[in-house]
């Protein structure tokens, strides 16, 4: 690393090993547009290619302007390595196929993105991948649905439409008597969560959001906590125990600490076997766009909390407003685990339940201003959506209940724009209700 610091604001500029480019003494991380590299001599490329030696073959598995952003995402999280890759629907989908093949599954929690939802139900299922879903309310959920096809555990730090705080060390500590990794999806709560700290083994995040945080490139991530046992229960983790015949019987888990010096066989495998034979690299260009959000995702994050705080503080008190969904305004054990795993903030995300149902949702989505009405969450811009007509208008009303979108929910991202002017477009918006 170019620092020792453990302060984010310093590590998203300086995490890393790169400090200027060798060629050229650039300050600034260049885009390496190349799709190959020149390899000093057959020797060299036959090191390569047997994982003899780690270096750049094909862009497809590893870029430079790439490398800067996993390993400043690896050092931000207090990882030891990581994977980005096109997106985060990519990176959900890695995670769980690094660790299962056909007849395996996972347990998942019940409160998820919806796409990563569909990719459990449906796309994973169809690849002969069974995905069990947990209520994460009560973390012995996750044992009871525990088998010997049992892989991995997978939450989301804080899932909508619920923003319930995901119950991390719980689930964690019950996976490690199983010999069962956690996968937490930290997409919405960058910064202020950090579950490797509370037993996580792996973190992913859609860079696309929080990140990036200007709307403006798709990206995905997996970073290895590098603090999960990968050989102590062999039969429950066979793809890091078991020869793998795509690389000359390579057996992960004994091979990669070997060669690095590192406990990386997840992240290792998930690259040069997933990265190499189903593709979705992430662009060199997105990588480098990502780079710029990521250097001032620190402070953005502070802005994003404290206006969303100020925001929901408004809409708790509006005579139009019948519920407010914030990780702070629970009580109870959901309370407790928000105070417990956030730290400087609750996040940009809140859920607004207006009185008049999907009429009074419409017309304050259509009165907005300022906010954007789009389908995503994370920009340095304030955005809105209504879920039961959009996002989820595929679902019977029983279906939209279920998933906790109720027919006025309007979920909000609150940007960085000055908090008066959020909360007046807000005011506008809901005086035509």
């Amino acid at each position: 690393m170019t620092t020792s610091s453990k302060h984010p604001e310093t590590i998203g500029l300086h995490g890393g090993d790169y400090r200027s480019d060798p060629a050229t003494t650039s300050v600034a991380v260049p885009i390496y547009q190349t799709t190959s590299y020149q390899f000093n001599n057959t020797d060299h490329a036959a090191n390569l290619f047997a994982l003899k030696e780690f270096g750049n073959i094909y862009t497809r598995i590893m870029n430079p302007t790439v490398d800067v952003l996993e390993k400043r995402m690896a050092a931000l999280e207090g990882g030891v390595a990581a994977l980005a890759v096109g997106s985060g629907q990519a990176a959900s989908a890695f995670c769980v196929q690094n660790l299962c093949k056909a007849g395996d599954n996972i347990v998942a929690s019940t409160d998820l993105y919806g796409g990563t939802v569909n990719l459990f139900k449906n796309t994973l299922k169809d690849q002969g991948i069974e995905v069990r879903f947990a209520d994460p309310i009560d973390p012995k959920n996750f044992e009871k649905l525990t088998d010997d096809k049992t892989r991995g555990y997978y939450g989301e730090t804080c899932p909508n439409p619920y923003l319930r705080i995901f119950p991390i060390k719980e689930v964690a500590e019950i996976g490690k008597k199983f010999g069962i990794p956690l996968i937490m999806d930290n997409t919405a709560s960058p910064i202020i969560c950090k579950p490797l700290e509370h037993g996580a083994a792996i973190v992913m995040h859609s860079l696309t959001k929080f990140i990036g945080g200007h709307g403006n490139s798709i990206g995905g991530i997996i970073i290895d906590g590098g603090n999960f046992n990968w050989t102590e229960n062999k039969k429950r983790q066979p793809f890091y125990n078991e020869p793998d015949p795509s690389y000359g019987g390579a057996v992960w888990g004994e091979v990669v600490p070997k060669l690095t010096g590192a406990n990386i066989p997840f992240i290792i495998r998930a690259r040069v076997v997933l990265l190499r034979d189903l593709g979705a690299p992430l662009s060199p260009f997105n990588a480098w766009q990502i780079i710029q959000g990521l250097e001032t995702l620190a402070l953005r994050m502070k802005q994003h909390c404290s206006n969303a705080e100020k925001v929901v503080s408004y809409l708790t008190k509006h005579s139009k407003v019948q519920k407010v969904i914030y990780p702070s305004l629970y009580d109870g054990e959901v309370g407790k685990r928000a105070k417990q795993y956030l730290s400087g903030g609750f996040g940009a995300l809140c859920g607004v339940e207006l009185k008049g149902g999907v009429d009074a949702g419409k017309k304050f989505i259509n009165a907005l201003k300022l906010l954007y009405h789009v389908a995503n969450i994370g920009d340095a811009r304030s955005l809105a959506i209504h879920p039961a007509s959009t996002t989820h208008s595929q679902l019977s009303p029983e279906e939209q209940l279920k998933a906790g979108v109720t027919p006025g929910y309007v979920r909000l991202s609150i940007g960085i724009e000055h908090p008066d002017d959020i909360l007046a477009d807000i005011d506008q918006a809901l005086k035509t209700i």
